[in-house]
């Protein structure tokens, strides 16, 4: 008998240690491409999204005629870009910390634009902001990255 009590006390041991130790599980997110949503016509909802390094956002053709792709001068040093085809999901696993603007490549003008944030905003927002924008696209991305300097002020 005290041998079972003593096997039981060492695997419990070991499981609250793997527990203990394991890395967290990340995160999957998705974020719709659509014609019309809840901020009006061609959006990606939501728009803005917060993640943790690890963390996977998959771009979700929702209606047809769109795609996720980043913008140049939006991406963090050391980060991959990504492009995705015109009505076909993209998966991204994001790893590196910062802001990633991405637009759909033929709605881009008329605003269809969103950011993921990966962890601390601090990496890439000066050098995001200073990314000029057309049409619609700018007024979207400013209000985009004002939420980003928003919850940086409030980290720190």
């Amino acid at each position: 008998m005290l041998k079972k009590v003593a096997l039981l006390a060492a695997a419990t041991g070991l499981v609250s240690t793997l527990a203990l130790t394991a890395p967290a599980m990340a995160a999957e997110h998705t974020v719709k491409m659509l014609n019309r949503g809840e901020a009006g016509i061609f959006v990606f909802e939501p728009a803005y999204l917060q993640v943790e390094p690890g963390d996977t956002v998959t771009f979700e053709p929702t209606d047809k005629g769109h795609n996720a792709e980043t913008i140049p001068g939006m991406v963090p040093d050391g980060a991959e870009a990504f492009k995705g085809k015109l009505n076909q999901a993209i998966s991204v696993t994001f790893e590196t910390e910062g802001v990633f603007g991405y637009k759909c490549m033929p709605h881009y003008p008329i605003g269809m634009v969103g950011m993921v944030v990966v962890g601390d905003p601090a990496a890439n927002v000066e050098a995001a902001k200073a990314v000029k924008h057309p049409g619609k696209a700018s007024k979207v991305m400013a209000e985009l990255l004002a939420r980003a300097e928003t919850n940086l002020a409030t980290a720190n």
